[in-house]
This record gives C-alpha cells, sequence and structure tokens, in this order.
C-alpha cells in the first residue's frame, strides 16, 4: 500500500531502523542472555546485602588495676582521644580488672583499610601520653564477614567436654583448610593444661618457698638461641630449647636443695596432666518431640558439646563455601571424627541463602509466567512471546552490571528485580501493541508501520522510564546501616527499566515485526480472526475496546459520576493513610522474616556463680524441651556462642563471666510448622519472662537474621 506519511527521522528512528533490518537485535540478544547466565553464576550469594560498617576493638591491658581505675585512667582518656578521628560515629568502652575494651564504629561506607589506618596511628601517636599501668594494647577490627556462615556442634554421651575439645580442635584445623574460609573458632570444652598444685606443709619441710618454683617454671620453659660457631666449614647455630611438653618433665624439675638432697618438683607438689578447670559450660539438647520423631527417647536429654564456626572470605559465594564445608566433614567422619561423636550442623547461612535464593526465583519465574499468560489471553502468543523474551533479557543485563558494582545476589536484589517486572514489561508492552495495532490497521508496509508505532509511543515511552527512575533516587540517600542494605534496590529497579527501555527500543521492534510482517487480515482463516477481532479503523481487539469502553463511558457521560470517582479515590487514600497514622498496621521498612533461628541472652547478678547460672540455664532448657516447634538448643554458662550479626553489632561475643549465659534455639524447617518464628517467640514471651523473674535473672529475646533483628528485654 502507498505510504501516507514519510518515515520518521531522528537518532532514537535510525537506531529503531537498523535493529529491524540488521542482525544487531540478534547480536544484543545473545549477548545480554550470556551476560546474565555468567552473572548468575559467577555473582556471590548470599542472604543479606554486604554492608561496610569499619569497627575495631581497642583491648588495652593494665594488670592488677580494678574497673574503676582502669576506667578513670584509661577508659575515658582514650574515649576523649578516638572522638577526634574523622568518620568516627560512635566510641563506646568497657572497663574491668585488668583491661578496658573501647570499641570504635566509624560511619557507614567508610574505607575499612583507612579507618584501621588513622584508627593505630592515633594510638601510636599518643602512646607517650598513656599511663604507667598500661602494658599494652591490641586493635582487632570486627566485620560483617567474620560472622561464622556454618556452625557445627560435636557431642556424645561417650566422651567429656576435654576429649571433645580436643577431637574438635583437630576437625577445626582440617576444615581451616577449606577454600575461602577467613576465620575459624572453637567454643567449649576444656583446655588441656599441666596443673601444679602445691602442698604447703611440704614446701615448708623441705624449705622451699613459692618464688623458687616460679622462677623455676619460668627458666625451664624457655628457649634461648645462644649464637653460632663454624667448624669443618659448615655453621652451627647453638640453641637451648627446654619448652616443657609433658608432666613428667614438670614433675623432674629441680626447684632446690635440701640436707644436701635435690627437691624436685614432685615432692612438694601434685601433678595433674588433663583438662582444665570449669570455667564454662556448653551443652545441646533436643524436644522432646524431636526426640520421639527421630527415636532418640532412649538418650540422654543433653550432651556436652563444643561448637565449630566458620566464616567465609570477603565477596565469596555463602552457598558455595558451606557446601564445601559440609563435603569435607563427611570425609573427616570417616578419618578424624571418632565413633561416638555426633556431628550437627546448628547454622548454616549458605543453606538459607540458597533457598531464599531459590524461593525469590521461583516467584520471580512465576510471575513471568503470570504477566505471559495474561499477555497471550489478551494481545496473542506471538506478542506475549515477544514480551516473554524482553524481560530476561533486561533481568540478565542489570545482573550483569550488578556484578560490575560489586553487588552479591541476596533478598534485596531478587526483590528489586520482582518489583521491577511490572515497571519492566511496560515500555515492551506499549510498543508491542502499537505495532500490532499498526500493521493490523494496514495503512503502512509491515516494516513502516513498525517504524511509525515504535516512534508515535516514543515520549511516553522515555518519560515513564525517566520518571521511575527519579522515583527510586531517593534510595541512595538513605543514610546508616540501611542505606547499604538498601543500595542494590535502589540500583537494580532504575538499571531493570533503563535496559527494558532499551530492549524495547532494539529487540522488541525487530522480534515483533518478524513475527507479525506477515499478518494480513484478509487472508486470515476463521480461528485467526475469531481470536483477534481486528477493528480496522481502530485496529484493536473489539471485545477488550468493549469492555474498556463500558468502565470509562459513564464517568465521561456524567459529571456527578466523575466527581463521585474522584472522592471515592481522596476517600480510600485517607483511609490508607490514616492506618499508619494510627498505627493500625506496623510500620516497617521491611518485614519479619520467617527464620529457623532465636537466642535467648541471660544476666544474672553480678557475682553470681557459674553453677548457679547453670541451674537457671537448665530451668530455661526444660521449658523449651517441651516446645514442638523446637528441633534443637545449645547453650552457652560462661562463655558467648558464636558470633552472628546481632552479636557482631551488640558486641555479644564479648560477653565472658559466670553470671552470663545464652541460649541458641533452632526451630523445625518452615514447611513442618504453622507458625513464623515471630509468632513462635512472642508465644514464648510470657512463659520465658516468668522464668527469668523467678530467678533473678535479666533476658533478651533475639530473633536471629543476619540483616535486621527485633528483641526484647525482660528484668
Amino acid at each position: 500500500m502507498p505510504e501516507y506519511e514519510s518515515a520518521p527521522s531522528g537518532f532514537i528512528a535510525r537506531i529503531v531502523r537498523k535493529s529491524i533490518s540488521s542482525h544487531l537485535s540478534i547480536i544484543l540478544l545473545i549477548l545480554s542472555l550470556c551476560l546474565g547466565i555468567s552473572a548468575i553464576l559467577v555473582t556471590p550469594k548470599e542472604e543479606e546485602p554486604q554492608i561496610v560498617v569499619p569497627v575495631a576493638d581497642v583491648y588495652v591491658y593494665a594488670p592488677g588495676s580494678n574497673a574503676t581505675e582502669i576506667e578513670k585512667l584509661v577508659a575515658t582518656p582514650l574515649e576523649r582521644l578516638l572522638w577526634q578521628i574523622d568518620g568516627v560515629e560512635y566510641v563506646y568502652s568497657m572497663s574491668r580488672e585488668d583491661m578496658a575494651i573501647v570499641t570504635v564504629r566509624f560511619y557507614v561506607g567508610e574505607d575499612r583499610e583507612n579507618s584501621l589506618v588513622k584508627l593505630h596511628n592515633k594510638i601510636t601517636m599518643n602512646i607517650d601520653a598513656a599511663p604507667p599501668i598500661v602494658k599494652g594494647w591490641v586493635i582487632k577490627p570486627v566485620e560483617i564477614d567474620d560472622v561464622p556462615i556454618v556452625n557445627i556442634s560435636l557431642y556424645s554421651d561417650r566422651y567429656d567436654d576435654y576429649e571433645l575439645r580436643r577431637i574438635g580442635e583437630e576437625v577445626l584445623s582440617r576444615l581451616s583448610k577449606v577454600k575461602n574460609i577467613s576465620r575459624a573458632e572453637i567454643v567449649g570444652g576444656r583446655k588441656r593444661e599441666i596443673r601444679v598444685e602445691l602442698l604447703p606443709e611440704r614446701m615448708s619441710g623441705l624449705g622451699v618457698s613459692l618464688l623458687e618454683v616460679q622462677r623455676t617454671l619460668q627458666g625451664a620453659d624457655a628457649s634461648v638461641t645462644a649464637g653460632k660457631f663454624s667448624r669443618f666449614n659448615k655453621e652451627v647455630t647453638v640453641t637451648s630449647k627446654s619448652f616443657l611438653s609433658s608432666s613428667n618433665e614438670v614433675s623432674s624439675l629441680m626447684v632446690g636443695v635440701h640436707d644436701g638432697r635435690p627437691v624436685y618438683l614432685r615432692d612438694i607438689a601434685n601433678i595433674f596432666d588433663g583438662p582444665e578447670e570449669s570455667e564454662s559450660y556448653s551443652r545441646i539438647g533436643y524436644s522432646n518431640f524431636y526426640r520421639k520423631t527421630h527415636n532418640k527417647e532412649n538418650t540422654a536429654f543433653s550432651f556436652p558439646t563444643v561448637t565449630l564456626g566458620l566464616a567465609k572470605k570477603k565477596g565469596t559465594n555463602a552457598v558455595t563455601v558451606s557446601e564445601n564445608i559440609l563435603v569435607k566433614l563427611e570425609e573427616l567422619k570417616k578419618s578424624t571424627i571418632p565413633d561416638g561423636v555426633n556431628v550437627e550442623v546448628i547454622r548454616n547461612y549458605g543453606k538459607t541463602a540458597g533457598q531464599k535464593v531459590n524461593g525469590l526465583l521461583s516467584s520471580l519465574a512465576f510471575a513471568v509466567i503470570s504477566v505471559i499468560i495474561l499477555l497471550a489471553v489478551t494481545l496473542g502468543w506471538r506478542e506475549a512471546l515477544v514480551v516473554a523474551l524482553a524481560v530476561p533479557v533486561s533481568f540478565s543485563l542489570a545482573l550483569f552490571v550488578n556484578y560490575l558494582f560489586g553487588y552479591t545476589i541476596n533478598r534485596v536484589t531478587l526483590f528489586a528485580l520482582i518489583l521491577s517486572l511490572g515497571l519492566v514489561v511496560d515500555d515492551p508492552i506499549t510498543n508491542v501493541d502499537n505495532i500490532q495495532r499498526h500493521i493490523l490497521m494496514g495503512k503502512r508496509k509491515a516494516f513502516s508501520a513498525t517504524l511509525f508505532a515504535v516512534n508515535e509511543v516514543l515520549p511516553p515511552v522515555i518519560m515513564s522510564t525517566l520518571a521511575i527512575i527519579i522515583s527510586f533516587l531517593p534510595l541512595f540517600f538513605i543514610t546508616g546501616m540501611m542505606g547499604p542494605y538498601m543500595a542494590p534496590m535502589a540500583a537494580n529497579v532504575p538499571l531493570t527499566v533503563t535496559f527494558s527501555t532499551l530492549c524495547a527500543l532494539t529487540i522488541v521492534p525487530w522480534l515483533t515485526h518478524l513475527l507479525l510482517k506477515n499478518m494480513n487480515i484478509r487472508k486470515m482463516t476463521g480461528s485467526q480472526t475469531n481470536q483477534i477481532k481486528p477493528n480496522h479503523d481502530k485496529g484493536i481487539n473489539v471485545w477488550i475496546g468493549q469492555i474498556y469502553r463500558k468502565i470509562v463511558s459513564p464517568f465521561l457521560k456524567s459529571k456527578s459520576k466523575r466527581y463521585m470517582l474522584l472522592a471515592a479515590i481522596i476517600f480510600l487514600l485517607l483511609v490508607s493513610v490514616a492506618l499508619a497514622v494510627f498505627r493500625l498496621v506496623p510500620l516497617k521498612i521491611l518485614p519479619f522474616d520467617n527464620k529457623n533461628e532465636f537466642q535467648i541472652v541471660i544476666d544474672m547478678p553480678e557475682g553470681t556463680t557459674l553453677e548457679t547460672t547453670n541451674t537457671v540455664v537448665q530451668s530455661f532448657e526444660d521449658f523449651l524441651r517441651e516446645i514442638p516447634e523446637i528441633t534443637s538448643f545449645v547453650s552457652y554458662v560462661g562463655n558467648s556462642s558464636p558470633m552472628d550479626f546481632n552479636g557482631m553489632v551488640r558486641h555479644y561475643y564479648l560477653r565472658k563471666g559466670s553470671h552470663l549465659a545464652d541460649i541458641r534455639i533452632n526451630l523445625a524447617e518452615k514447611n513442618k510448622r504453622k507458625q513464623q518464628s515471630h509468632a513462635i517467640v512472642l508465644r514464648l514471651r510470657k512463659e520465658l519472662e516468668n522464668i527469668a523473674k523467678a530467678s533473678n535473672a535479666a533476658i533478651k529475646i533475639v530473633e536471629v537474621p543476619p540483616g535486621q533483628w527485633h528483641s526484647f528485654k525482660s528484668k
């Protein structure tokens, strides 16, 4: 048919023309999908976004000083000094006998290395101002990657905590060799020690003083390099290595002479080679329901345990690292871990991250399929195919740029993709529908109709993309920890809509022209005519137009109905705002997450003995054992549990003392319980508070997502 207008011109029109008439779109299509697949494979996957918050603990040692002296002479002056460093947001201090711990937290986003250098230089420059009681100091940086992603509990009814500790140290040494492990720790159990218990009566009878014993032990457990000499054309180094390695060597030390006879250490002391005295307890227990369903009813209620914690290196894939750890663990069960020692994985953030990513990917796929089905019904299967191809192209390019920016694939990234799905399909649908309309109108050839259709809707397509980008720009200016947490959303939504617009101007016109160029209304079969039913004047589906007219026509014809519609919109808007104003709905930036873990932090009055605290913890265990949603719990009395994100921010890992304890509770998998973790915690709250009040304890119950928390405190 003859052309009624000249072909559109302009830069974008030339891009569209080139995309349709060349292989540019095919190259872009293949390249984008390949980049997307590569990004999915190489981008680290984790549950939460990376948050850069430079934090460091400064340990200052002042042996022999009490807490008050350390606070006045060490902690307070050091706080004033550290406040002078650029970029410092908070300074905290904790003073206790023999030492002070001062925590420095820089602003979110500050460069970690530069912050630590400034901290080290500031202390070093002022070391001459330190009081004489200070004997040394250490700076220990803390970051999110110090949080173990896998915690493994070793327990047994055959071995005690001392033997478990020695087994755990060997297992931890071998697991530390797994690729991309950055930090490994062991919690619980008693270490090996050679203990010398002096007998005052024998010391007095043999004329040996305590100072002589101390000097003998210090001098014996030493190594000295005496020098070098040459002989026979060979240099020889002379050393004296006399480190004590067994109880026999210790007992054979001569500490003095009495009546012309040597006095050995075994003559005045009892020598023990074995576990140290208990300064903490750790044990694992299971709920009665779990014991019943797993045929453990005849076993003990709880077992001594040691916990191994392993953290990953920064920027590595939590899913892959955790899988490698568990594969290595299975190998160690056959060679290193003896029979009678049970292994329980009580934390696996790699597994939860994988589940979260897979769940969101499934939701994303379901949403894409739903959109395709809707478009197939309303526009046709060819048009739906075009839009279906535009979605993965946009997401692929967004994920690739996401990888270049250094973001990981996490719950916020995938949530941003799901959120942007409805925005991503807007531009392709607009262009596909308009191209279809122009081709069905039959006023121009397919090629020219495609160009005119894209050019006709170009202003609204560009403006809608700019409006969406502007709407999400404020997310870049969120301060505090939520800034980097929400950064993947602030970046990915504008990226996806930008690439969607690019796709709508290149791949969409090319593929639509390819699929619809041979569609001739006069040659369509009856079934096709019934499927599309074009209107020659408008080029749209008749039934869609009819539905639209029935909805819109009453408001166009009646002024009163238009005002009623406006009033209804304003009323609903006010109602929705009132829900937030009157707190009828909770105000949260993120919803409560359904986790498999929560923690009870217990503070007894200072001065409480370890045994008393242990008895209180056992009363909590007796209650937790009756809760069917609970699978297992691990108690730490006198020591802190392996660090999580909450513990890193709140410094729970520094909790050590006979009056302190915490319990890590593991819940059943989400599909095996009816309530979410937050509802379970709220349900148990009252009873846990009653137990705490009866024991004169203060408790804090903390849900344990790595990136957010909800807690309450009771005393």
